[in-house]
């Protein structure tokens, strides 16, 4: 036998023991590629279509009357499918502080109780999806021609999908006592409030205490994704408590998650992914760098001006902070700046630029509390602004020591050549916000526009991006979309359910009669938002009590947009704020410093952060002064 042959029988011999993959293996990796492959067809298609309505009204000057139903059908089926991808990768939104203090096994009980109340939501969802179908099916979708079903399906699909997916992840999972003590007391949680039906008939409103406080809190401190504690605190309220059928659940949650202003979340979230992966971001930080890094305290103020300038193209905290961290931590570190102080400006900073345009909460926020977006837009550079004096003053304060050694202003040849560079992504921002701001494009329009130019200037100036990553860019955003959408479309269902019992209209003439007018209206709301933005993250906070604030605020006299921005900032701070705050932890995985440490020194910039927060509460002009 020749050598060539006996080797080949070798590899044959030892690819023949290798464990082949089980028929269950087989299908979810078939179906994972599947899942991915629907989400990233689905992400451009969005995306074309908009860019579609773009090109026939303002060059061909014959819009497409079609154009917001067949977007609105792609966005919804997007939001199905994304939300899905998001429990398969395990990208959904929840609190893990508390469960990662416990012991190991009983992390492991808890992680399988979620999983097992996931799928029991989904589950739940799937007979009142499709009579939601059957009710739609009368309805017909004028520009289009067709049933309204082609869009309401994608409800009944995402139950379906939600549900087989949260079932795999837990077949998934070892099999043993930690299992079955999770399988088993989701089913007696669920047992329980099932028994509990006819005593909890008679509690009136405190099943609002019931379900919406202490099940809510049980559920988020527990590890449970926010979007299936919303849903789950929603069905179980309505299902035990009233004779509302759960129809009306997946018809709000549709209602909550297809409203044509938020067609541009899922593309300022590709445009973030196109900005990180082209290079751009990276591209303002250099020039920054290049032309104050070598003052005192010039890294902080790089930084902090890079968090401005990049969110003004990304619209997403995650992207802005990931972006700028890599670019800049090692300089600071050389020049003895401290992990946690870093990672307390890198926080505080991406909590400063998130009213920069395009920001995706102003986007939920304009469409949740019917406020226009484009003031929203001109009013979010101007209140920027002010956080970002505050944070500039403290970093400055505290780099009264810094050792300079070693720092060296750039050559001018080497800055204006940084500057050529930067100057296409430098542009982006004042794109965008001129765009939407003069009533050139709306939001959505926009959105479409700006990943065209950063896609076409990423390919011409920055070396474009593989087609692979391309792909899996897509599919990032497809997963991360889902998550958003679907926490806004319980959010919205549970938002309804609480609406129906009369408690807003008491709380709005509790809150309508506090001592103070509107300054003491605005101290309470600076304290609410901030506690909610810890807890639930800024998206959630806005569609559950926007509906119940905005009107008193109205009321009160206040401006919409200054009453928008006061809330906004005040759930960022929150988001930031340890220990629950979602966006800290977020901050130091970025940063790479231990969470504890960071906790000591956040709080000055923090204070720093409150202290613009209230300067902009007590003084409308800074937020209408653009308008």
């Amino acid at each position: 036998m020749s050598p060539d042959a006996a080797a080949k029988r070798v590899i044959d011999d030892a690819g023949s023991q290798m464990p082949r993959p089980g028929i269950r293996t087989m299908l979810r990796r078939s179906g994972t590629g599947a899942l991915e492959g629907v989400a990233a067809a689905l992400v451009g298609c969005e995306v074309l279509l908009l860019l579609a309505a773009v090109f026939a009204r303002y060059v061909l000057d014959r819009p497409l009357t079609w154009g917001d139903e067949a977007a609105s059908i792609v966005f919804v089926w997007l939001a199905a499918v994304g939300a899905a991808l998001a429990m398969q990768r395990d990208e959904h939104l929840r609190l893990t502080v508390l469960v990662a203090a416990l012991p190991a096994h009983w992390r492991d009980r808890l992680e399988t109780c979620t999983l097992a109340l996931g799928a029991l939501f989904s589950a739940l969802l799937i007979l009142p999806a499709a009579a939601h179908v059957i009710d739609e099916s009368i309805v017909t979708m004028p520009g289009l021609g067709v049933p309204a079903t082609w869009r309401t399906s994608a409800m009944l699909a995402a139950a379906v999908l939600l549900c087989w997916t949260s079932l795999l992840r837990l077949l998934d999972r070892p099999k043993g006592r930690d299992f079955w003590f999770g399988v088993v007391s989701c089913a007696l949680i669920a047992l329980a409030v099932w028994s509990l039906q006819p005593a909890l008939a008679g509690l009136g409103r405190l099943n609002l205490a019931l379900f919406f406080i202490l099940g809510v809190g049980l559920g988020v401190a527990g590890g449970l994704p926010i979007a299936f504690t919303f849903g789950l605190a929603t069905v179980a309220y309505l299902a035990t408590t009233t004779q509302v059928p759960l129809a009306v659940v997946v018809s709000r949650m549709d209602e909550g998650m297809s409203s044509l202003i938020l067609l541009s979340v899922p593309v300022f979230v590709l445009l973030g992914c196109v900005l990180d992966a082209t290079g751009m971001g990276k591209a303002i930080v250099d020039v920054l760098s290049a032309l104050v890094g070598h003052v005192r305290a010039g890294m902080s103020y790089v930084l902090l001006g890079s968090l401005f300038v990049v969110s003004g193209i990304s619209g997403s905290k995650v992207s802005d902070m990931a972006t700028v961290a890599p670019a800049l931590f090692p300089e600071m570190r050389r020049r003895g700046h401290r992990p946690r102080d870093m990672v307390a400006l890198l926080a505080t900073g991406a909590a400063m630029a998130d009213t920069v345009p395009p920001s995706i909460v102003l986007i939920v926020m304009g469409a949740v509390a019917g406020v226009s977006i484009a003031g929203l837009f001109q009013s979010g550079f101007v209140v920027a602004g002010v956080l970002l004096a505050a944070l500039l003053a403290l970093a400055r304060w505290k780099a009264r020591n810094e050792d300079m050694t070693g720092a060296q202003r750039v050559a001018p040849g080497l800055v204006v050549r940084l500057l050529f560079i930067a100057a296409p992504a430098l542009l982006l921002p004042f794109l965008i916000r001129g765009a939407v701001g003069g009533g050139v494009a709306t939001a959505t329009e926009v959105s479409a526009i700006a990943v065209l130019y950063a896609m076409a200037v990423g390919h011409v100036l920055y070396g474009g991006i593989p087609l692979r990553r391309f792909y899996s860019m897509l599919v990032e955003t497809a997963a991360l979309s889902g998550a958003i959408l679907l926490i806004l479309g319980t959010a919205s269902a549970m938002a309804w359910a609480i609406t129906q019992t009369g408690v807003a209209s008491s709380l709005s003439r509790w809150l309508s009669a506090l001592p103070g007018g509107w300054i003491g209206f605005m101290a309470v709301t600076i304290a609410v938002f901030v506690l909610l933005g810890c807890i639930l993250e800024g998206l959630p906070a806005v569609v559950l009590l926007a509906p119940i604030m905005f009107p008193i605020a109205r009321k009160l006299g206040i401006h919409d947009i200054h009453y928008a921005m006061v809330v906004v900032c005040a759930m960022n701070v929150g988001l930031m704020m340890p220990p629950i705050g979602v966006g800290f932890y977020l901050a130091c995985r970025i940063g790479g410093a231990e969470p504890d440490e960071v906790m000591a020194a956040i709080w000055p910039y923090l204070a720093a952060l409150l202290g613009g927060v209230a300067l902009i509460a007590a003084i409308p002009a800074i937020s209408t002064f653009a308008l």
